[in-house]
């Protein structure tokens, strides 16, 4: 028999009812817990529905248990930082930070987690006891051989127009490099000091009148460095430089007392292109390709050599899994990105 309409009437007005307490059941928990999202993707997910409106709660003893798992696992993701040092054949070797779990945030953060989640550790680096700058007046040559990271020196008094080809390169393969700049070519080319400056890349002291610094007494010598890194502050407003770079390489003991006494560290090179004897740019990449190693230090200068080899050096030291970046950024004991130490590609 069918429903008259005060029945049908009387079954509408329930649905509607029910439609309404759903909606505000919803509502209530969207207020008191986030996004209903959050539900619907958790059960997707597989995880505990009930995560979905706020962590899991965990008895007294669950939280002991899983604050001591942490701890003991703490143990055997701990590498140890490795001291600055000096070296018979490279001097100065930087030291590399150690890599240590956060046990109070990775445990704050596996309460916050599902239980069907692993463990989400956090991590915090350890600086070595052993700093650079610990060392003493020494001459700086590579980085440290366990940190995958590399930087291009680019020494600059001449060669005006392959500037522009090389930033154009580092632009597009999206490389930073430290440019060593000659004091006397950075009083007439400020302008193209600032356009480097501006595309990212960090500019350091290259003496001023590119001299052979081991044949100066040592006042020469530091006005040789003092005149460049004047010019470095009151044009470029760089009042944070950490690096000199010695024309072809000169120094002695007095350049290394000289710079360490202005707050500068003396840095030299790894490998050299030797692009001021016009090599073929397919020699330049070759040599770099078979010498590449952690820490490298590559000295160019922007001549036609070296601007055309540059794609293939850069293509070379990806390749090979390494991170390309500034000489201070190489020379720092913090630690490459996990990405990198695990050699996984760009």
């Amino acid at each position: 028999m069918g429903l008259d309409k005060r029945g049908v009437g009387d079954m509408a007005l329930r649905k509607a009812a029910a439609i309404a307490a759903s909606l505000l059941m919803v509502l209530v928990f969207i207020r008191l817990n986030g996004d209903i999202s959050a539900f619907i993707h958790s059960v997707k997910a597989g995880h505990d529905a009930t995560y979905a409106f706020g962590p899991p709660s965990l008895s007294e003893e669950e939280k002991k248990e899983l604050y001591n798992r942490i701890v003991a696992e703490a143990e055997s993701r701990y590498s140890a930082p490795i001291d600055a040092r000096i070296d018979r054949v490279w001097h100065a070797i930087p030291g590399y930070n150690g890599l240590a779990v956060d046990i109070e945030r990775t445990y704050e953060a596996a309460l916050q987690a599902a239980r069907t989640d692993p463990i989400p550790y956090q991590y915090k680096e350890i600086e070595p006891k052993i700093g650079l700058g610990d060392l003493g007046a020494q001459p700086v040559y590579r980085g440290n051989p366990n940190k995958r990271m590399i930087a291009f020196m680019v020494n600059v008094a001449w060669g005006n127009e392959y500037i522009d080809p090389i930033l154009e390169t580092f632009a597009r393969e999206n490389v930073k490099a430290t440019f060593f700049l000659d004091g006397s070519w950075l009083n007439k080319n400020s302008e193209l000091a600032r356009k480097i400056m501006d595309a990212g890349h960090e500019l350091s002291n290259h003496a001023y009148s590119h001299p052979d610094m081991k044949n100066l007494n040592r006042s020469d010598q530091s006005s040789q460095i003092t005149r460049t890194e004047k010019l470095l502050q009151e044009r470029l407003g760089i009042g944070d430089n950490r690096w000199f770079a010695p024309p072809s390489g000169s120094y002695n003991g007095a350049t290394l007392q000289v710079a360490k006494e202005l707050g500068l560290q003396t840095v030299l090179w790894t490998i050299d292109t030797i692009d001021w004897m016009k090599p073929a740019p397919s020699a330049i990449v070759e040599k770099i390709d078979r010498k590449l190693e952690p820490g490298a230090l590559i000295l160019m200068h922007p001549t036609a050599s070296s601007s055309q080899a540059l794609p293939g050096m850069i293509a070379s030291a990806k390749a090979k899994g390494y991170l390309i970046g500034t000489v201070s950024q190489t020379l720092s004991s913090e630690r490459t990105p996990a990405v990198v130490e695990g050699g996984v590609g760009f």
